[in-house]
């Protein structure tokens, strides 16, 4: 994110009136995309509130795409992330038969970006090929409610939806998975917001995904 904001305004200045750019432009609304200035000043403000909207995400991801592209911008993971990814895939760590997918509230075009550039200690990956699909708050719904989780298990009909597993930072978004059907347990990061002992209590806590 911080990189989108420091990137946009010259995006702005040296693509405002470019054909390619407009679709991103001319999705704000009105008031918004009159001139660069104005676009600039209300993205500043989404951001600042943590605002979750769609034609924000379009334009972070093209601002993103940038990025990934020049090498600006790489997408750190944990160092057991890739490894249990690839294993339970049936990579390089043994054969796995488990499927991988995502769902964030980044749109589906972010995260296939992200996991196309990840750096392992400095080694680059491109993990989409263990990823089997992707889910947004666009085409699941919000990640808080029980719904969104029963939209995606209803994807896949021949997996029930008790043998899904969530994982996730936020308590609220392993609650709903559960509400759903869906095992989960939240994963306790360095930087993630503190859990409380009610919390603990209630979710089973993971530290690395090789405690799976």
């Amino acid at each position: 994110f911080p990189y989108a904001l420091s990137a946009l305004p010259a995006t702005l200045a040296s693509e405002w009136s470019s054909p390619h750019f407009a679709p991103y432009r001319d999705a704000f609304p009105p008031e918004h995309s009159a001139n660069p200035e104005a676009l600039l000043a209300h993205v500043r403000d989404l951001m600042s509130r943590d605002v979750k909207i769609a034609y924000l995400k379009s334009l972070q991801g093209y601002l993103w795409e940038a990025g990934y592209a020049s090498g600006a911008l790489k997408a750190p993971l944990f160092p057991d992330v890739a490894p249990r990814i690839r294993a339970w895939v049936g990579g390089t760590d043994g054969g796995g038969s488990v499927r991988v997918m995502i769902y964030s509230s980044g749109s589906v075009a972010a995260q296939k970006l992200l996991f196309r550039h990840t750096d392992n200690g400095g080694e680059q990956a491109d993990l989409t090929g263990f990823l089997s699909d992707y889910f947004d708050t666009v085409n699941a719904g919000p990640k808080t409610e029980r719904a969104s989780y029963e939209r995606i298990a209803g994807k896949y009909p021949d997996v029930p939806i008790g043998e899904w597993l969530f994982l996730s930072d936020n308590v609220r978004e392993v609650e709903a998975a559960k509400e759903a059907g869906m095992q989960s347990y939240v994963v306790e990061r360095p930087g993630n917001a503190q859990l409380t002992e009610q919390e603990r209590a209630k979710n089973r806590v993971v530290t690395s995904f090789a405690e799976l």
